[in-house]
């Protein structure tokens, strides 16, 4: 079974030519391989980059999720020591101005500078207290109406628990910064006064500790302002990430847009200890699907060479390989032919060589034994062309142009005689046309003046004999002086004889032929003959046209306008020529191109 399956590929590769099955087995052996191998190894390692990329960020934002998990502990233990101690009471229930007593427990109240010596994670503590005995403390500011209108004033007076959010705050020279601080309501005990601890954590600290220069970092509180950003721009605004803040746990991985540009983000929460607070780490790299992207296209342009340099080796192979077949074969199809004259030299020392070895050695066989019938052949041939000369010299010994006229001539003066003027008027057409074809067969060129006299002519010959089938115009580009322009003898007759004939066959009354004659911008000579005839459709169309280009010389009824087209070529080059348009029951259209010729 697997012999014949071979048996059968094989003879399936085999009819194709030999091109063809080289780019085959190029394509079985290397191509496929190289794209599926290529192609697993390139989308593998753009997932494992993802990942790698994926796993970065990920350890990054549990980095950053640590530290601010220590952080936050430590300011809450701190925030309890101060909230509880006895020392803290007796400030907020002082009853005397700090002056007038020495014993003032305000003035020996030092825990929170303490704290501020020796955390520096904490940039200030505040108490907040509308007893004005207190708050003439530098640690401690009334709460005036001011700080009571304040929203985190009031969540905290409130509420027992605490609560962290972002507080701006503004510097002497206006400029506003974020920090995020833990608030709390200290319980003023048996007194009506009360207080708020606001500790403020210090942003020169987080961005030390958090700060990372592969990632760019953003955090941000349950309130949907970011505290903390890489990029100073961030503060205060909300996070370049969608964030789901009714989500307590919210996570993402994925891929964000900013400005057209795209980052690789994870997105955690953190829920802050003894507190429904909750804060959102975003790390994000700008660089990743970049950096990803370049490596995957490295993997692309690497299988791209890896295909395309045994593609151009064997292009190139096939290419010299076919040639010397083709030549070989080229040489062989001459012979069988009776055409030897062969090259003289073929090329190479391999199998085809020594078969054109062997060509050469038939062919020179060939040629030794048809040596005399060619000698007979060319003998026959010289008296059949001595007899052609003859022959045409006979012809036109009898087309004598004189004797044309002189008997033309005389016929028309009979018909004068006769009384008969419309015979006369043909007879004399007849014998103009018939002067003009005379005179300039042979010529190789002729004013357009004369050209299209005797067109007008031949026109009112063939309106004589069709009557109102058969009308024209000649339209003249103004200004278009016919004298001093060149053109070929007897060129339009003929694709006006085929108007005629084929264009206005069918048409009964009204037919109309026109001739256009204008100059083109770039220099062109354009003459137009349009008839309102039947026209063709879309299938004559092409045929004419295709017969016209193949330039051959036949008895069809295209013969004019195929010989016009190659007369053209053959005098003025491949630029100039016809062209043919058509529609069913709207006409034909035959534009000539020529070059400018002046007289």
């Amino acid at each position: 079974m697997k012999k014949k399956r071979k048996n059968r590929l094989i003879e399936i590769i085999s009819k194709a030519k030999i091109r063809t099955q080289l780019y085959v087995i190029y394509t079985i052996a290397v191509f496929l391989p190289i794209l599926v191998i290529g192609s697993f190894l390139m989308v593998n390692t753009g997932n494992l980059l993802t990942n790698y990329y994926r796993d970065l960020l990920e350890s990054d934002n549990l980095r950053v999720k640590t530290i601010l998990f220590e952080i936050t502990n430590q300011i809450y233990n701190i925030s309890e020591v101060i909230s509880f101690e006895e020392a803290l009471q007796d400030v907020l229930t002082v009853e005397t101005p700090p002056e007038k007593s020495y014993t003032n427990p305000v003035l020996s109240y030092s825990t929170i500078n303490n704290y501020l010596i020796t955390h520096a994670e904490i940039e200030d503590i505040t108490i907040y207290t509308d007893n004005p005995y207190a708050a003439e403390y530098m640690h401690f500011e009334l709460a005036d109406e001011t700080v009571q209108q304040e929203e985190w004033y009031k969540k905290a007076v409130r509420q027992a628990s605490i609560f962290w959010l972002p507080i701006e705050r503004l510097d002497k020279y206006g400029n506003s910064y974020w920090n995020l601080c833990l608030v709390r309501k200290v319980t003023v005990i048996d007194s009506d006064y009360e207080a708020v601890l606001v500790i403020r954590i210090s942003d020169n600290y987080l961005q030390t500790r958090i700060q990372s220069n592969e990632h760019r970092i953003e955090v941000a509180s349950d309130d949907g302002k970011v505290f903390y950003s890489s990029e100073r721009r961030g503060y205060g605004k909300a996070p370049t990430a969608y964030i789901d803040y009714t989500d307590r746990y919210y996570t993402y991985e994925g891929s964000v847009w900013e400005e057209e540009v795209k980052l690789f983000t994870n997105i955690s929460a953190l829920q802050i200890y003894q507190s429904e607070s909750t804060l959102y780490i975003v790390t994000m790299n700008e660089s990743a699907y970049g950096d990803i992207r370049g490596i995957v296209v490295t993997c692309l342009l690497i299988i791209l060479v890896a295909m395309a340099l045994p593609a151009i080796l064997i292009h190139y192979f096939t290419g010299y390989f076919t040639g010397r077949i083709n030549v070989l074969r080229l040489e062989m199809k001459k012979a069988s032919k009776e055409d030897y004259d062969i090259i003289p030299a073929y090329g190479g020392e391999d199998e085809l060589s020594e078969a054109f070895a062997d060509l050469q050695v038939m062919v020179q066989r060939i040629k030794e034994k048809d040596a005399k019938m060619y000698a007979v052949k060319i003998k026959e041939q010289q008296l059949l062309n001595e007899q052609q000369v003859m022959e045409m010299k006979m012809l036109a010994s009898q087309i004598n142009p004189h004797f044309l006229y002189n008997t033309l001539e005389s016929i028309r003066m009979q018909a004068l005689t006769a009384g008969n003027k419309e015979v006369a008027g043909s007879v004399k057409l007849l014998g103009k046309s018939m002067r003009y074809v005379l005179e300039n067969t042979g010529t190789s060129s002729i004013t357009l003046q004369k050209e299209l006299d005797y067109i007008e002519t031949y026109l009112n010959i063939q309106k004589i004999r069709f009557r109102d089938r058969v009308n024209y115009s000649l339209v003249i580009e103004e200004g278009l002086v016919l004298e001093d322009y060149l053109v070929l003898p007897l060129l339009l007759q003929p694709v006006i004889e085929n108007a005629i004939l084929h264009g206005l066959e069918q048409t009964e009354s009204g037919g109309r032929i026109e001739v256009k004659v204008s100059l083109q911008e770039d220099n062109f000579l354009q003459i137009v003959i349009v008839d309102n005839g039947c026209g063709m459709n879309e299938e004559e169309l092409m045929a004419l046209r295709q017969k016209i280009r193949e330039q051959k010389i036949d008895t069809s009824s295209s013969i004019g306008l195929s010989n016009i087209n190659r007369r053209i070529k053959l005098c003025y080059g491949e630029l100039y020529g016809m062209s043919i348009n058509s529609h069913p029951d709207e006409g034909t259209e035959v534009i000539l191109l020529l070059p400018i010729k002046y007289a």
